[in-house]
């Protein structure tokens, strides 16, 4: 299909809400299904969300960062 460049999904969930869940969980110890429910926030993204900045703060070494998401990324295409 040619050389265009794929557009990315959106993003069901503003950054600033993402941010602001993860901050949630990371400091008030509230379950993550109880604070999803309260944000509207389906719980496994917000578990994924939580997951993915563990992993970017180098507290989750069995996860890929962004960076290296990212990284792989481009050396696939």
């Amino acid at each position: 299909m040619g050389n265009a460049d794929p557009m990315p999904a959106p993003r069901k969930y503003p950054d600033e809400l993402r941010e602001r869940a993860i901050r949630e969980v990371q400091s008030s110890g509230r379950l993550v299904a109880r604070l999803a429910r309260d944000l509207r926030i389906h719980k496994e993204a917000l578990r994924g969300l939580v997951r993915q900045a563990e992993a970017d703060q180098g507290s989750r070494p069995d996860l890929l960062t962004t960076a290296e998401w990212t990284k792989l990324t481009q050396l696939r295409e």
